[in-house]
Order: C-alpha cells, then structure tokens, then sequence
C-alpha cells in the first residue's frame, strides 16, 4: 500500500470530525542531559505526516512530553486519537499517576515535587476535551511507526547539536 507523505495542514484537510487517527510520539536526547529533539508521527488511512523540534539543553523525559504536547497541540479537529508512546513515563504518568500529582498539590509518593510539572500541566490540558486511547509500544523494535518517530526525534536532536 503507497503511503501519501503530506504537508500537515494538507494531512488534516483529508481528516473527517470523529474520524480515527494515529499519532506516534517520540522523544531523544544526546547525553542526558544534552541537545534533545522530539517526533511525531500522525497517521489517518494512507496519510502521513510529521512534526519535530529540538531543544539545546534538556532531557529524555522532558523531550518524550513535549512530543506528546506538541502532537495533540496540532490536532485542530474532533477526532478520536490512538496516541502511541514507547515512554512508560508518559504514559503511566498520563493514565495512572497524574490524578494523584493534582490531588497532592504536585508532589509525588516520594514526597518530592513532581518532575516537568509544568509539562504535566501542559500535557493535561492538551488532553481536556479530547478522545484519547494511549498505547505503550515497545521502543526499538519491529514497529515501522514508533521507529520513524524515533529517527524524526533523533535527527532534530542531531540537527540541534550540529546547530551549536
């Protein structure tokens, strides 16, 4: 099947009101802390297209958010989102843990403030008034999608680190 590679407005002018995508996110950082960049991967029938930045001094975690935020930041339309992340921490932290964080005043079970607490809040209110499902897929294995978002955030992490 031929994959049409579109410009993301065009992408989302092919997308009906209630219709299903796919949205595969990814974060990367060259050093931990480091030059990062993050990905995201938008998918609806044989559409694609991509998103990407970078950050000069950031880390992992901080990167696999942003993705997250940046992605259902460009989705403009009611649709029904399938978010697919290879971050435990994004997704446990989305589904299970920030109910909790909100509760305690963003402090965590360890009794410390909760880490990239402005990216959690940030992330929530992407999340408001959006159908989302989150799917945990394993990082650097056989799926296509999850991969091609790990190069997009690869590169802009390189992009970032080549731009020093």
């Amino acid at each position: 099947m031929a994959v049409n590679d579109m410009e993301l407005e065009d992408f989302f002018n092919t997308v009906a009101e209630g219709d299903t995508i796919d949205v595969y996110t990814d974060g990367s950082c060259l050093g931990n802390p480091g030059p990062g960049g993050w990905g995201a991967v938008f998918l609806y029938k044989d559409n694609r297209t991509n998103i990407s930045g970078a950050e000069r001094a950031t880390t992992n975690n901080k990167m696999e958010l942003l993705a997250t935020i940046k992605a259902l930041q460009a989705i403009k339309k009611n649709v029904k989102i399938v978010l697919h992340t290879d971050s435990t921490y994004v997704k446990n932290g989305i589904t299970n843990w920030i109910e909790n964080w909100v509760k305690n005043n963003w402090i965590s079970t360890a009794k410390k403030p909760v880490k990239n607490r402005e990216l959690w809040e940030s992330l929530l209110q992407e999340t408001q008034n959006k159908d989302i499902t989150w799917v945990w897929v394993k990082g650097h294995s056989d799926d296509t999608n999850n991969n091609n978002a790990d190069f997009i955030a690869k590169s802009a992490a390189i992009s970032s680190y080549i731009a020093e």
